[in-house]
Parts: C-alpha cells; structure tokens; sequence
C-alpha cells in the first residue's frame, strides 16, 4: 500500500516537473540572462532532475518487476542518461575529471537535452493515461490544443524571439492563429519576429497542422510502449485509420509525407527566389523553409516584408506562386488522399515488378477510395471556375499592368490561397464586390476533410449538393461514381453546413457590437476568416480592440478543432429513443 501510494506521489510529481522542466528551458532560452538568473534557473532544474532520479530510483528498487517489464526503451536510455549525468555530477564534485567524454557527459548542453527528452517521454506516457481513463476524445483535443495556444503565447512573448515587445493580447492572437493554422495577425510577422521567433511560429503550425494528439500519439507509441486497445481504437479514429493494424504505419505516412513535402517545398521555393531580394544564405533558407512549412500547413504567415506582394517577388518570381500552389493543394487535399495515393502507387509498381518476373499480379478493382474521387473533383473543380471568374473579373482591376502570363498565375494563386491559406499577392480592399463574394463562398467550402484546410470542407459540400440532387431526382440516397452515400454521412453534412451558418452568425454580430467605429464590410470578411481558418484579412485585424480579438481567437479555435466536435464534448449523449417513436413527415416546401 505505501510502496503503490509513493509511487503514485512520484509519479504525480514527474509530471509536474516534466511540465516546469519545459517551461524553465524556454525561459532560459528566451531571456538574455544576467549570470545570476542563469544560475537559479539551472538550479530549478536541477532540483527538477533531484525529482526525476528519486522516481527512477524508487521504480528500480521497490518495483523492479513493473520496471523491467516496461517495454518502453527510449524511456530505459534517458533514465540512464539522466542516472549518468547524475553519477558525472557527483564524480565532478568529488574528483575533477578532464576527459573530452567526461566533461561532454557532464556538461550543460548534455544536461539541458537528457532533461527535455525526458520531459517530453513523461508528458506523453501521461497524455496515453488519460486515454486510458477515458477521457472524452473532442475535450482531450480541445485541452490540448488550448495548452499548445497557451504556451505558445507566452513563448512569443519572450524578448530573445521578438524585436520590439509584443502585448500579450497579441501574443495570444498570433499563436491561436499559429496552431489553429489561420494566418490571421495584427502585427507585422516579419517586423515583428526574429528568425529564433520563426522557429518557434514553424513549430505551432506544425503541432496545429498535424494535430496535438498526432503528435502525442506518436510519442506515446515510440515512447510509451505497446497501447491499449482503446488507446488504439481512439487514435485509429482520431487519424481515419482503416484497421488498428495499420496504425502505425498510417502515422509514419502522416509524418513523412509532411516532413518530405515540406523539404521538397523548401528546397523549390529557395531555387526560385529572385537574385538579389534576400541577402544571406542563411536569410534564403530561413525564408523556403518558413515558407514552405506555412505554405503546406495553409497557415499564409510570410517573414518577407509586404509579405507575397513583395514587388521583387511579383516582378521576378512567379514560380515561387507556383511552388505555393502545389504546396498549398497538398495541405489541402487531405492525408487520406495522400495515402490513397500511396497504395496505388505500391500496387502500381508491384504490378510492374511481377509483371518483369514474368508473374501475374492480381489488382484491386477499386483503387481510388471514393472519398479520393469526390474531393478531387470537386476541388479542382472550384478551383477552375474561381480562377476563371477571378481572371475574367478582375484583368482590368488588380491585374492591371501586368503580362498574360503573370495574370494567368497570380488567378490561379488568388483563388486557391482564399481556400484556406490566407496569402494574397494584390490589395484584397480592391477586388470588385463580386469578386470579393467570390473569394468569401470559397472560404466557407476550404479544402478536404482531414487536410489542413478550413472551412466546411469540399467533402461536406459535395454531399449536400449530391443529396440535393437525390431529392430532385426522387432518389432514396444520394449517389456518386457508383455508389450510394450513406445517411449517416449526408446527416453530418446537413449538421456541419447549419452549424457554420449559425456560428458565422454568432461570431459576426460580436465583432459588429464590439467595434461599431469599423466597416461593417470589413467586419463580416475578418469574421468568416477567422471561423474557417483561412487568414485573409481586409487590414482591420490591427485596429481591432481587446473584445474583437478574444471573439477571434475563440473564433479560430472553434474553426480548427470543429464545432461539433466541441459541442459533442460538452453536451452529454442521450438515449437514442427514435427507433422507438412513430414516424411522421415535415411539410418541407
């Protein structure tokens, strides 16, 4: 009883350290310390690492069994990493010891690293807890995703990531646009922040991007050991994995295609900048990688001064568009649709490798999931009209001046990047009030469920127009490239499109009652903006007060985690007593 009781204490107190460890690491790497703060911050952690050895120490004595039974091998290295440095620490105090390896093994930086990795180790073995527990799925994502907004906010507020001080109102702002993947700011990005702020803001986006719990669940199976099958089942769920077997397997993709994506995107967005526009190397790559990185994630954040209507890059760069483009479309489309695509590809090249064997191969009939089929073609069919109507309506407007090819790639570029991605490359103030309706229907759809689009996705807009085309056919369901939809389906449709409607509703009427003073016009833009998470703005988001910028973030936040999902978190479920009751009809007219 005591032994289970002291372990539950330590425990407890693990994870509070792993969560000061973190916290006093960014401290001291944000500040420019005087050697007497320095000192006590080394000391806070040290006293931190007194709590992590007691722990150790504890399970390893009073609990081997439990201990070696752990299958969790990256936690055995930095519990013997952290016993190490403790044993250097003691052997230094002792005996001075001046080996190269020695002094590396005792040394700060070995120090500050062995400390974060057990942090993060603990912190996920905690988050794999709480699932156990189960804990409901959309308030796990919701506390996780506002921990990441917290905690970033406070990081951005730092001096050593800013060039003049930030209020935190703002430092909220940039960071609850960061992770919920908006774009939306009321500071300069690329006055404001400095390349060691960058890194921070590439780092929201991608937790936001991926999603906390993609993140923590990966950690969690690497660093956590084999997971329950609830574990399973709810992560499996959480990132549309077809079968628990292909859990694993399903996050790498996610992960690889996001890391190799944006490596590629990098490297392309850095061969296309124009000569002369960016000085240092250093400032080149720091840029492709910011770039690509806020590109794909659809976050439309740029640390270049003017942003993507810098006039070096309108004049001379039009493939830098391009590159955004592709970029932007990946982001867009969906994972599911990138392992689609991964499947076919493996089958096409088995196919092939059998067939130089002199073997038959047998192929699935069906290798476009169907779900692959309707977003492809409902995506790139908007994106073809919209970038039609914008190089029709405005060639005498904001494309004025310009070459046929330049405005045949920025149509292109302004009607994809409303989609969610928020960058513009002309004044938005200046489209034509039909263009601007135009751009404002396509950040109500977004790009494709589970991407890292907004809006209401094409998905569901697909359904309900294929379920408005049932109605009118007289069909019992609604059908697409041979198959039926289920109802299920097309009422999570129906639900998502009203609930939009009402929340934009919402959302609106705030920001018209808080700042009367501003454009109604404008008001309505930033609103519809920040709720799908596409980050265009008409240049009201600075002048916005304290109020207008909380109903944002709130906004924003409501905008990326999903409202149902927020709602079915917060409102208990109900007997389903429908199949119980007589069924009659509405008259619908």
């Amino acid at each position: 009883m005591a032994i289970a009781l002291g372990s539950r204490v330590l425990y407890g107190l693990t994870v509070v350290g792993a969560v000061l460890a973190l916290v006093t690491l960014a401290l001291m790497g944000g500040y420019d310390h005087i050697p007497a703060e320095m000192h006590s911050l080394r000391s806070a952690l040290h006293w931190i690492q007194a709590v992590f050895v007691a722990h150790i120490l504890f399970e390893m004595i009073f609990e081997p069994r439990r201990y070696l039974s752990d299958t969790r091998v990256v936690k055995w290295i930095f519990d013997g990493a952290i016993l190490l440095y403790t044993a250097m620490l003691a052997i230094d105090i002792h005996q001075q010891v001046t080996a190269p390896v020695a002094a590396f093994l005792r040394g700060r930086y070995f120090f500050y690293a062995v400390m974060f990795g057990y942090s993060v180790v603990e912190l996920s073995s905690a988050m794999m807890s709480l699932t156990r527990r189960r804990t409901n799925p959309s308030l796990l994502l919701s506390g996780s995703f506002i921990f990441f907004i917290l905690l970033g906010s406070l990081v951005l507020m730092l001096p050593r990531f800013t060039t003049t001080p930030i209020s935190y109102i703002d430092s909220l702002f940039v960071a609850t646009s960061a992770v919920c993947i908006t774009g939306l700011t009321p500071v300069d990005i690329a006055a404001t922040f400095t390349p060691w702020g960058y890194i921070v803001l590439c780092l929201l986006f991608q937790v936001g991007a991926l999603g906390v719990l993609t993140f923590t669940c990966f950690f969690a199976i690497f660093f956590s050991g084999a997971p329950s099958v609830y574990n399973q089942l709810l992560i499996s769920d959480m990132i549309y994995s077809k079968t628990m077997n292909a859990l694993v397997p399903t996050l790498l993709y996610i992960l690889g295609f996001t890391l190799v994506i944006e490596a590629l995107g990098a490297v392309a967005v850095y061969f296309t900048i124009p000569p002369g526009m960016i000085a240092g190397d250093g400032d080149k790559v720091m840029f492709a990688v910011f770039h690509a990185i806020s590109s794909f994630c659809n976050v439309g954040y740029s640390c270049l001064p003017e942003g993507m209507a810098n006039p070096a890059l309108m004049d001379r760069a039009q493939g830098t568009y391009l590159v955004t483009c592709v970029l932007v479309v990946a982001g867009g489309i969906g994972f599911p649709i990138l392992v689609n695509f991964k499947d076919i590809l493996h089958v096409r090249l088995r196919k092939v490798w059998m067939r130089l064997r002199g073997k038959r191969s047998d192929c699935p009939v069906h290798l476009y999931d169907l779900n692959t089929k309707l977003v492809l073609v409902t995506y790139f069919a908007i994106l073809a009209v919209a970038s039609l109507a914008f190089f029709c309506l405005e060639y005498n407007n904001t494309l004025a001046g310009m070459t046929l090819w330049q405005k045949v790639v920025q149509s292109v570029f302004n009607s994809l990047t409303p989609r969610s991605a928020g960058f513009a490359s002309v004044d938005i103030g200046a489209f034509l009030p039909l263009t601007l309706l135009l751009v404002m229907v396509q950040m109500w759809i977004g790009g494709a469920s589970q991407s890292l689009a907004g809006g209401v996705k094409v998905n569901t807009v697909a359904a309900v127009v294929l379920n408005v085309r049932s109605v009118l056919h007289g069909s019992s369901r609604p059908r697409a490239f041979q198959r039926s939809i289920s109802v299920a389906t097309t009422r999570r449709a129906n639900a998502v499109v009203i609930l939009s409607v009402m929340s934009y509703i919402v959302v609106a009427a705030a920001l018209l009652l808080l700042e009367p003073q501003l454009q109604p016009k404008a008001l309505l833009f930033e609103a519809l903006s920040a709720l799908f998470t596409v980050g265009s703005s008409l240049g009201v988001t600075a002048s916005l007060g304290t109020g207008a910028k909380i109903v944002l973030c709130l906004a924003m936040f409501a905008g990326r985690v999903g409202i149902i999902s927020i709602l079915t978190g917060l409102i208990r479920p109900g007997r389903d007593l429908s199949m119980h009751l007589p069924e009659e009809n509405l008259i619908i007219s």
